[in-house]
């Protein structure tokens, strides 16, 4: 009992130290959104683990898994534009620049350069979590993991071997199936207008936001900052994704701050914009917000990841970019007191995957598939043909070339892995429970 009490004490310093790196600073500038953010991750040991994206990848570290060797990592594996912080819960609808629904990853501001493995097991370990709170059993979550890792290795194999896009077409509402055709249909219902009705409101002919529901009026100072900001922005926007003149012009500006699990003390502004047309219904609303550290980046040392981006905010645009194929028109990246700043739209068709109602163990094998199928995607992206020199060879011929090598193990070690991991973060929650109700985390 008392190695036990040692253990957990010593368990609670790590997830402290790690909080400190990770949250130090924004912390001490806003504790209430920190406060808002911890007690959304108390709720449970995945909400928990979405939020400790440091925590997990000093955790590989601990453990000996490196960003430059390890099973299936090697010299090109390594140096993978990955998603950083790849979860069951990080999957969901966008429109792209083509104008088509599409569901994968939604959500970048983690993204990096890395070994592609470390998506993998932080999406396997989301699996078990998952499984835990709906009751499956061990074997029901080692077979998820399974299917996961085997839909990812056929597609790695199939984009590899040189298969054509009409035989790995993206997840549309002519592909998908399932849960992931619901979502892309509840995202297809929504309009640009309910968007606009939700935040904004004519007066004098013109649409403003509306006040109240998070929106913080700015004085001048800070309005012209925000300005000189965006003008910054609009340089950044790639020639092929500029539409008319008139659709930039900034019609109303205010700020908000995030509280989400994600973006707890991040300042961030809405900028209301006219559009493609003079119509008050094609109005678009754009963010900025202060883009963060990704966690997976404290782990990497190569001098030539680390000093390719400016700031975190051309390091997040980028990423999005090289990841995402036809990505926002509107993402953009610019600076404002000297921090970088992420600038994307406010999207009306954003619908996230629900796993609430996914309870039957065939139906999650299959949403699995598809998720892994979409990661293999994601990964094959951002190479030598998409235009970023920064990985300047096939992702998906060097991933497939190191899973052959070892095909039996590669299944088996992620599911080893998400079976420890899991009972690692189930425990890390409570602890981290303990610490927040009992006043242990400094700052708050």
């Amino acid at each position: 009992m008392a190695s036990q009490q040692v253990h957990d004490e010593q368990r609670g310093e790590q997830i402290l130290t790690v909080f400190e790196t990770a949250f130090g600073a924004l912390l001490a500038a806003d504790p209430a959104a920190f406060r808002v953010k911890f007690r959304k991750m108390a709720a449970s040991a995945f909400a928990f683990y979405r939020g400790t994206a440091g925590l997990f990848y000093a955790d590989l570290e601990r453990a000996g898994d490196d960003n430059v060797s390890g099973p299936y990592v090697d010299e090109r594996t390594a140096r993978v534009w990955i998603h950083g912080d790849l979860h069951a819960e990080n999957f969901g609808t966008y429109m792209d620049a083509n104008g088509r629904l599409i569901f994968n990853v939604n959500d970048f501001d983690e993204a990096y350069v890395g070994p592609f493995t470390w998506d993998l097991k932080r999406f396997a370990a989301s699996v078990a979590l998952i499984g835990y709170t709906k009751a499956l059993s061990d074997e029901v979550i080692s077979d998820l993991v399974r299917t996961y890792a085997e839909a990812y290795r056929e597609r790695i194999h199939a984009l590899a071997t040189g298969a054509k896009n009409d035989e790995v077409p993206p997840f549309t509402l002519d592909t998908a199936t399932g849960p992931l055709l619901g979502a892309l249909r509840d995202a297809r219902a929504l309009t640009r207008f309910g968007l606009l009705d939700s935040m904004t409101e004519i007066r004098e002919f013109e649409r403003r936001f509306a006040s109240g529901g998070g929106a913080i009026e700015l004085d001048a100072a800070a309005r012209y900052k925000v300005l000189d900001a965006f003008d910054g922005y609009l340089d950044t926007l790639p020639e092929a994704s500029r539409i008319r003149p008139d659709a930039y012009r900034v019609k109303d500006v205010v700020g908000r701050r995030g509280i989400g699990i994600g973006s707890a003390g991040l300042p961030s502004y809405n900028i209301l914009l006219e559009g493609n047309s003079d119509a008050l219904e094609n109005d678009v609303v754009i963010y900025m917000k202060q883009a963060q550290t990704p966690a997976v980046s404290r782990h990497i040392t190569d001098e030539r990841v680390r000093g390719y981006f400016q700031h975190e905010g051309h390091r997040t645009v980028i990423s999005q970019r090289a990841l995402q194929a036809a990505a926002d028109p509107w993402l953009g990246w610019t600076e404002l007191d000297g921090s970088g700043q992420l600038v994307a739209e406010v999207s009306p068709y954003a619908v996230d995957l629900d796993w609430s109602d996914l309870d039957d163990p065939e139906e999650i094998a299959a949403v699995v598939a598809d998720l892994g199928r979409a990661t293999a995607t994601m990964h094959a992206a951002a190479d030598d043909e998409s235009g970023h020199s920064l990985v300047p060879f096939s992702t998906e011929r060097a991933i497939d070339a190191a899973i052959a090598a070892d095909e039996e193990g590669f299944a088996a070690l992620l599911i080893d892995f998400a079976h420890a991991y899991g009972a690692t973060a189930r425990a890390d929650h409570q602890t981290f429970v303990d610490l927040f109700r009992n006043g242990a985390i400094p700052g708050l």
